[in-house]
């Protein structure tokens, strides 16, 4: 453990920086991207079929619109597989879109370089691979003129966010929609809640907390035979170059929320982690709990906590706190100092945030309308996460501005299943885990 501060400096060293320099491209009117096929369907790809890769996709085959599946890319063909017999399945429980399913062989592509072939087949790809391939799969997209739904995280590294930035530059020179997968801006308590913030019911906001606590996810043994690769990206869920850690992963979603309705990012963050309980080997590298203490520019502080241990409490919540009253988005309310409740959203009217932010996605597309442009948050409110991640990490006070010009990647030099991933266990299975105090990023 001692030795990963000089380690990690020595992979930065020797590694450049995957985010180069995009080129010039014109601007072009946004009439040409939105192509259509002979039956003009809306035509789709789907870059990364795994459960979220699924879900996302049969959300957009149950938008309103004339939508097909028309190419499907993964790094592994069983995920492909079995992604692709639930879309087709007509006694889906989630619903019967197999008729818009039209995915014959040769537009099914496994491997890490399968992502260009599929995207070239659609009017719309859907980018949901874990986070660490999000900014080179977004740029391609780009590049080629696409539409583009993408999930959360879009990147784990500070060279990642400046390439999903620069690659959003370009996006909207074409008038290219792009959502991202953080819901809650889709979602109508929230809505509201936010319109009535905007208002002025709570005043300014002063300070926030937030919450992603719970006993954590899935993991994946190793098998016999497998490549470090293959195993790393089988339990990407536990190595920073894929997922982030779940600061990263699943608590951006609250730490996002607070940017939203503050209008910015935090410009600072210092907090506290570890490893307290997931200290195995199959926990990879990342933390099971963090504490940070996000600074903002008018000088109002954000307490986010988050926590992967079994048999804590559960929460995942966000409060914010203003001048005149509080607004508690897991109750949709608002009250003021006192606690007297001044508005209540009506649950009845809640609706599914998942499904909405393809339905509107798809509804601007078919009327070739530039209308959705989330990358520049999206990319901001996951450099927050990251921001976090540093802090807790290091130990340290860590500014927003130096992570992001910092340069700092961390994937692989190449993405091959023979190639080695970024961080190696040790002769005893361990990986190298970050410790406060002596790991150190910027010097």
């Amino acid at each position: 453990m001692k030795d990963i501060n000089s380690s990690r400096r020595e992979f930065v060293k020797k590694t450049s920086l995957i985010a180069s320099s995009l080129a010039a491209i014109p601007f072009v009117s946004n009439a040409q991207f939105y192509n259509t096929s002979p039956d003009d369907s809306i035509r789709v790809a789907l870059i990364g079929c795994g459960g979220r890769g699924t879900g996302a996709a049969m959300q957009a085959m149950r938008t309103k619109q004339n939508v097909k599946l028309v190419a499907m890319a993964d790094a592994f063909r069983d995920r492909l597989d079995s992604c692709f017999k639930v879309l087709s399945d007509p006694n889906n429980e989630d619903g019967n879109v197999s008729d818009k399913i039209s995915v014959p062989e040769e537009n099914k592509f496994v491997g890490f370089d399968g992502y260009k072939k599929a995207i070239a087949l659609a009017d719309v790809v859907i980018l949901t691979t874990p986070p660490g391939f999000r900014p080179i799969h977004f740029e391609e997209a780009v590049n080629q003129g696409k539409q583009i739904f993408m999930e959360k995280p879009v990147a784990t590294d500070p060279a990642g966010i400046k390439r999903v930035l620069d690659a959003a530059v370009i996006a909207r020179q074409k008038k290219l929609n792009v959502v991202v997968g953080l819901q809650r801006h889709y979602q109508n308590s929230y809505r509201e809640l936010y319109k009535k913030y905007k208002e002025g019911m709570i005043g300014d906001i002063v300070s926030a907390q937030a919450w992603w606590n719970n006993e954590g996810v899935w993991m994946n043994p190793r098998k016999y035979n497998q490549t470090e690769m293959e195993y790393q990206m089988r339990n990407w869920y536990y190595f920073n170059w894929l997922c982030g850690d779940h600061i990263t992963e699943q608590h951006i979603h609250n730490i996002d929320v607070i940017n939203w309705f503050k209008g910015g990012y935090p410009v600072k963050a210092q907090g506290m982690g570890g490893r307290e309980v997931r200290k195995g080997k199959e926990y990879g590298e990342i933390f099971d709990h963090h504490y940070v203490e996000f600074t903002y520019a008018d000088g109002s502080i954000l307490n986010s906590q988050c926590r992967h241990i079994k048999g804590t409490m559960s929460k995942v919540d966000e409060l914010m706190m203003g001048t005149k009253g509080n607004i508690y988005c897991g109750a949709a309310n608002i009250t003021d100092r006192k606690g007297k409740v001044l508005f209540q959203y009506d649950r009845s009217k809640e609706n599914n945030p998942y499904q909405t932010e393809h339905d509107e996605l798809f509804a601007a597309i078919a009327k070739k309308e530039y209308k959705y442009d989330d990358t520049e948050n999206g990319a901001k409110s996951t450099m927050t996460s990251i921001l976090g991640r540093l802090a807790t990490y290091t130990g340290q006070i860590v500014e927003f501005d130096q992570a992001l010009n910092s340069g700092m990647n961390i994937q692989p030099a190449k993405y091959d299943f023979n190639a080695l991933p970024p961080v190696l266990p040790n002769a005893d299975g361990f990986y190298p885990v970050a410790v406060p105090g002596q790991t150190n990023y910027f010097s």
